[in-house]
């Protein structure tokens, strides 16, 4: 990918609010250190920084113009208006060859995992990792072919593939993509006898005589209910 190029402003001294009436006119405050140098301090056109920004990581290296001399860095850090959220200063960071920079690149997974064809759910728990290197060397993104890893099964940083003159910091033991099974969720309904059965099994069935203002509960044999329809009359004794 070739290096993408920000044209750069002058930057006097200036109090806060003449930097906010800058901001108003679609400047954007920036400063530029770490070459060994003082820093420089510059304006960036908003609207073209904006543009380039829009597919860039911290591992981008970008090319800026100070005065006719090109410096390359990469962003540090974008500070943000808390409400409007709009970038009112960023900070780069300016490499040079031959000198070790650290920096975080990100993750791109590759392909579709076999557990994820046989319904699993693919997770990416880490989207960058740590790496150190000459700019030279260090990469925009780094590839992960996912297309093999099975239902249940992790890759690591450990079995990140090694990178020529690049030296991966972050842990080994980092989980970097996952695919994991769906939880089904369980459903239980109330079970529903069969028309005729009894609802509570030794239960007598529905319309059986109730004993005690029980409806449905048994009677027990050979006692009868006085008075009930159908029983039989008590003997009288006869008369000695």
């Amino acid at each position: 990918m070739d290096q993408q190029v920000l044209n750069s402003f002058p930057r006097p001294e200036t109090t806060k609010g003449e930097l906010n009436k800058f901001r108003a006119q679609g400047r954007i405050p920036a400063v530029i250190y770490g070459g060994g140098d003082a820093a420089t301090h510059v304006f960036l056109d908003e609207k073209e920084f904006l543009k380039v920004a829009a597919g860039i990581s911290e591992s981008t290296i970008l090319g800026i113009d100070v005065n006719g001399k090109r410096i390359r860095a990469f962003v540090k850090a974008r500070q943000r208006n808390s409400l409007t959220t709009k970038i009112i200063h960023i900070d780069f960071l300016e490499v040079v060859s031959g000198r070790l920079i650290r920096a975080r690149v990100p993750l791109h997974l590759i392909g579709v995992p076999i557990g994820v064809r046989e319904g699993g759910i693919l997770e990416n728990p880490a989207h960058e990792i740590e790496v150190e290197c000459d700019p030279d060397n260090l990469p925009e993104r780094i590839d992960i072919d996912v297309a093999g890893l099975q239902a249940n099964h992790s890759i690591h940083v450990r079995e990140i593939p090694m990178i020529d003159k690049v030296k991966v910091l972050s842990s080994p033991e980092l989980v970097v993509a996952v695919v994991k099974y769906a939880k089904e969720e369980v459903v239980v309904e109330a079970a529903v006898p069969a028309e005729g059965a009894a609802a509570v099994p030794g239960a007598a069935p529905a319309g059986a005589p109730g004993v005690a203002g029980v409806p449905g509960a048994a009677v027990a044999p050979d006692a009868a209910t006085a008075g009930a329809p159908g029983a039989a009359p008590a003997k009288k004794e006869g008369k000695k």
